[in-house]
């Protein structure tokens, strides 16, 4: 009982240790207006400021500029809140990105000594770095990943003065080599509510245990470009700046499968509403207004959730994404209904953070250790990436008229405050005993819940494990919305010490909050991969709860069980929620990722109708038309005479998203030269066969050989149906001349480039 009031006694004060202090005075500056004609001129940290456009009672504070720090593209705070600034100094330092590749790029490690809400102490934690992507705070060690490279390096400063001393490789794939555009390259390494680290583009997810990294696989694999964020159930969300998409990848884990429903935003959503003429854009006049703003998202990036309490309260799980071109943050209201999650801009026809300065350039946001919101702006005149600004591009025309090439070195941190906001006395994590790290899993700003809940796993301190089991089942009747986060927090701590048993799981199953429920089920998933059919029972309890939320969980949790008592709940579970949206959609998503474990992505992402035609079809072609063709469709040339027919692979008639060349010829034959050689077999007549059998061939070769298309690469019977009936007194095999003029008559000249 004892133990009982004290843990409750010690949230109580965390809740208020925090606050404290007067209020800051607050200069209100003039509203910018609308720039029609702005250029690329430099702007000091405090005219920049003023350029700034906010909700009234908003305002925007300098935290840190160059020279102390340059071209920022990422932050971490450690647990006493110093700050890591990822730089990537060799960034588009012209238009043609030259000497990019150099390895001279950087981490600083940044401090405020005075509590003040600005940096005053810089040093350079490492260097030589080849554009630093991805950092990752971890007790007192950074991760940090560079660009090419999957590997990730454990940085310590182990004698004090800002440095790292100590390097460790913590993980590698040699193997890979990755030379893709770097705007095409993995970011995030987050760290979730369910301690694993999640990344984009790369299939994996990592968990850091004693040092070492463990790597897990994700099926249908991972999603997004620059950016990613969790809320404080853990749910992701990934933006995609090369798909012009500002948010993606937040229905459902990406561990089982893929998810995304095509009104999770409206189509205006994607509209965005700068205060400035934006004609540095990858998209030309197809992406601009008639008065030459940005009309559609081009380059979202660096989201977060609001999770701070020194903002207003209706801030609090707001989406946040930004949008560097247009120099904008979006604000994003986030609904759940029925378990279906959606989202709306917070603003008609306007954005959250708006600016006229040409060079403001916001690549990330997050939550700070003070309840702010935090933003990098990486203050530049080019942000895109030289694929993108080749000489005679639209672009190109338009960084070199405007000098924006002449802009770099620059780079600032702001954070965002509110009128009357508190000051907060700094966390000490890494100093704090494990007892006291327990006080902040309830704390009402989400970044000390995570850290806490990440120190102590780091710190892998089994003292506190009675005190955690208290806190995963303390209830009350009358309770702040915190104090179920707690518990959520501490069953994940438990998870993390591998100290979480079933009895823990079973509590928490009955909780009456129903996030700790669905965290229940979720962490139960151990014992459903194990077959515990007690478990499968215990959670089977929840088939028919309230909550739409916990029972998505349960059935992605039990899906991939293999007890007996597993898919009697499934099936009750799909049948009785066949008019939910959400449930019937993650069943889907669950089947196709289970397919692309079975098949592969490539197939596996394919109905199973459209699979089944282009398996069959493999089945025949190596049986059939691999003697003339080859095994690989590369030809085939025996004792050095010549091929007897041309090669599949390349072929340029299986490149058009218009199927009807390919089936034409499985119909009806091929002779005559093909691309200007001559083959000494015609290919014969296959119109015997079924249309069935001829759609299945003309899949397989479409799938395997025919490169990629926009859409399905399957044949469907009916579509053979059609075209033999188009031509039912053909006798003769086609030639070329003739395809492609029947070619030319069906596809649009636009289309078939």
């Amino acid at each position: 009982m004892k133990n009982t009031l004290w843990i409750g006694s010690m949230l109580s004060l965390a809740l208020l240790v925090f606050t404290c202090t007067t209020p800051k005075p607050v200069v209100q500056q003039p509203e910018p207006a609308f720039n029609p004609a702005p250029t690329g001129a430099y702007l000091s940290p405090e005219a920049s400021l003023k350029s700034m456009r906010l909700p009234r009672g908003y305002h925007l504070e300098l935290v840190a500029s160059e020279p102390m720090i340059k071209e920022p593209v990422a932050i971490a705070w450690d647990g006493n809140a110093k700050m890591y600034v990822a730089e990537m100094l060799t960034y588009m330092q012209d238009a043609d990105a030259t000497g990019e590749q150099l390895p001279i790029s950087r981490i600083s490690l940044l401090e405020d000594t005075d509590n003040d809400g600005k940096m005053d102490k810089s040093s350079v934690f490492i260097d030589k770095l080849l554009l630093p992507r991805m950092i990752q705070c971890v007790n007192h060690e950074l991760l940090v990943n560079e660009t090419n490279t999957l590997a990730i390096h454990s940085y310590e400063d182990t004698d004090g003065d800002g440095k790292a001393d100590k390097k460790k490789l913590v993980y590698d794939n040699p193997t890979y080599k990755n030379t893709n555009n770097m705007e095409h390259q993995r970011s995030g390494l987050d760290w979730n509510l369910d301690n694993w680290m999640y990344l984009t583009y790369d299939p994996v997810r990592f968990r850091y245990t004693n040092g070492t990294m463990q790597v897990d696989t994700l099926v249908s694999g991972s999603s997004g470009q620059w950016g990613l964020t969790h809320d404080n159930y853990g749910r992701l969300y990934f933006s995609s700046a090369g798909g012009e998409n500002p948010v993606l990848g937040f229905q459902i884990n990406p561990v089982y499968g893929s998810l995304n429903f095509d009104d999770q935003f409206t189509a205006d959503f994607q509209e965005v509403w700068p205060i400035m003429a934006t004609p540095d854009v990858q998209g030309g006049y197809k992406r601009l207004r008639p008065n030459v703003t940005l009309n559609h998202f081009t380059a979202s990036t660096g989201q977060s959730i609001f999770r701070g309490d020194n903002l207003p309260a209706d801030l609090v799980g707001d989406y946040l994404v930004t949008e560097p071109v247009a120099r904008i943050i979006r604000r994003a209201k986030v609904t759940n209904t029925n378990g279906k999650t959606t989202l709306k801009n917070a603003y008609q026809q306007a954005e959250f953070m708006a600016s006229s300065d040409m060079n403001f350039r916001p690549v990330n946001t997050y939550t700070g250790p003070d309840g702010n919101l935090y933003v990098v702006d990486m203050h530049r005149g080019i942000i895109q990436q030289a694929n993108w600004t080749k000489k005679g591009s639209f672009l190109r025309n338009r960084i070199d008229s405007l000098g924006l090439a002449a802009n770099t070195g620059h780079g600032r941190i702001y954070r965002v405050v509110h009128d009357g906001f508190r000051r907060y006395k700094k966390p000490t994590m890494l100093d704090d005993p494990s007892d006291k790290l327990l006080t902040y899993l309830g704390h009402p700003n989400g970044w000390w819940r995570d850290n806490a809940q990440k120190q102590l796993i780091a710190r892998g301190d089994k003292s506190v494990i009675p005190a955690l089991k208290q806190l995963a089942v303390q209830q009350r009747e009358a309770e702040s919305d915190e104090r179920h986060l707690a518990r959520i927090h501490a069953l994940w701590t438990l998870e993390g010490l591998n100290a979480l048993d079933k009895e823990m799981v079973g509590k928490a199953l009955h909780d009456k909050h129903a996030q700790v429920r669905k965290t229940a089920i979720w962490l139960s998933e151990p014992w459903l991969k194990r077959n515990d059919e007690s478990m499968i029972a215990q959670v089977g309890t929840l088939a028919n709860d309230a909550s739409d939320d916990v029972r998505v969980q349960l059935l992605l949790s039990l899906y991939a069980s293999k007890a007996p008592g597993a898919a009697p709940l499934v099936n009750q579970l799909v049948a009785g929620n066949t008019t939910n949206e959400m449930m019937v959609a993650t069943k889907q998503a669950l089947d196709k990722n289970e397919d692309v474990r079975k098949f592969g992505r490539r197939l596996g992402n394919l109905t199973a109708a459209d699979r089944t035609l282009i398996l069959d079809g493999a089945s025949t072609f190596k049986s059939l038309c691999a003697t003339c063709h080859g095994p690989e469709g590369k030809g085939l040339t025996v004792g050095g005479s010549a091929m007897p027919a041309p090669p599949l692979v390349g072929s340029k008639r299986l490149q058009f998203d218009n199927k009807n060349m390919a089936i034409r010829i499985v119909l009806h034959g091929l002779s005559g030269p093909v691309d200007g050689k001559e083959y000494p077999s015609v290919m014969p007549s296959m119109s015997e066969n079924s249309d069935e059998w001829i759609a299945s061939i003309a899949s397989y070769i479409r799938y395997e050989f025919g490169g990629n298309s926009r859409s399905s690469p399957a044949v469907k019977p009916e579509e053979v149906r059609k075209i033999r009936a188009s031509h039912t007194s053909r006798t003769e095999a086609w030639t070329l001349a003739e395809l492609e003029a029947k070619q030319k008559e069906e596809v649009p000249a636009s289309a078939a480039k």
